[in-house]
């Protein structure tokens, strides 16, 4: 009986003690499976806290992405802007220079602008007065510039003070010839002549200063060539007034008469002589206005009259003698002091103005 009870006591302390650690061990994986949650947890937790870290990284980094893709479309949109204006300015650039080639080719040479400081020295240069009016006879080499001038002042080629002529360009600066007759306040200029290896055709206008002048005279001889047509263009820009000259009328009717069959050693009639100069004067007054008037036209520039011209008769009409073969002369002279009459009057007529609104 007590054994039976000392076992059933056993038994119990035994199943009691199992049950302890049954229960001990039952609590200690709970704590292990709650502290594997816990863990499981704080892992998802990280894990979703670095999900969306990553997203908000992810964001920024497309975000910058689409930024510098923007920067980079605006500068490739801020180059190709660039190019096609430096495309454009090349195209007008590579326009003009093709323009001014070919206006080179045709003998149309660059128009320059002298500046203040240019102008105020090139009327140093030629004593250029208020009180006087200035002439300049201007135009091809050896195109009888010096020896019009004579003329004008009422002086022959060989007479003392008179210019320096000859049949190669002697005029090699610039010379100043006051008229010697003190009721004319006029300044005659000869202008050493365009084509000469001292001054190129295209520098011609601005190198003598031609500018400064109140009047210029273009005179030719044998043609009207791209030199005179530049003057004349850059007068215009200049509103200086320009008279087209042809000189050595005489020399050239006389040459006509021959082409005609004129032979002076022959024995012709003073009226056969007669028919055949006024033949040739009229010949040569017709070809010369018409190959004026189509070089102007070529040119694109009004018609302008030509004024045809020998020495010996304007010489006689400076003097007041009544020449026989006389063309334009006698209207040369005339329009040429009607300009500087004109011109002075203006000049007066503003310094008055001036005058009275001090």
């Amino acid at each position: 009986m007590v054994q039976a009870e000392r076992a059933a006591n056993e038994a119990r302390l035994l199943a009691e003690d199992a049950a302890r650690t049954a229960g001990e061990e039952a609590k200690q994986r709970a704590a292990e499976a709650e502290e594997e949650r816990k863990r499981t947890a704080a892992i998802q937790e990280q894990a979703k806290r670095d999900a969306q870290a990553a997203q908000e990284q992810a964001k920024k980094l497309q975000e910058a992405a689409n930024e510098e893709k923007r920067k980079a479309t605006a500068a490739q949109d801020a180059a190709n802007a660039s190019k096609k204006v430096a495309e454009e300015e090349v195209r007008v650039a590579n326009a003009a220079k093709a323009e001014a080639e070919r206006k080179l080719k045709e003998g149309i040479q660059p128009v320059v602008t002298p500046t203040p400081e240019e102008v105020s020295a090139a009327k140093r240069k030629v004593q250029y007065r208020e009180d006087l009016f200035h002439f300049a006879v201007a135009g091809v080499a050896g195109g009888g510039k010096s020896s019009l001038i004579n003329a004008f002042r009422g002086l022959r080629n060989k007479d003392i003070g008179s210019a320096a002529t000859g049949v190669t360009e002697t005029t090699l600066a610039m010379a100043r010839y006051a008229s010697p007759n003190a009721e004319y306040p006029y300044v005659w200029y000869d202008v050493p002549g365009a084509g000469t290896l001292k001054i190129p055709d295209w520098q011609y206008f601005n190198a003598q200063g031609l500018y400064v002048f109140d009047c210029i005279i273009v005179l030719f001889d044998n043609r009207f060539t791209m030199t005179d047509i530049a003057i004349l263009t850059n007068c215009r820009r200049f509103k200086i007034p320009t008279y087209i000259v042809r000189s050595k009328a005489d020399q050239h009717i006389r040459n006509i008469m021959k082409d005609m069959g004129y032979d002076s050693d022959d024995d012709e009639s003073e009226d056969q002589k007669k028919k055949l100069y006024q033949a040739a004067r009229q010949q040569f007054i017709q070809q010369t206005r018409q190959s004026v008037k189509d070089n102007l036209e070529n040119a694109n520039m009004p018609d302008q009259r030509v004024y045809i011209v020998s020495n010996e008769p304007m010489l006689g009409v400076v003097k007041e003698k009544r020449p026989k073969k006389v063309i334009d002369e006698i209207e040369l002279l005339n329009d040429l002091i009607g300009e500087a009459q004109t011109r002075r009057a203006r000049r007066d007529a503003e310094v008055a103005t001036i005058m009275k609104e001090k």
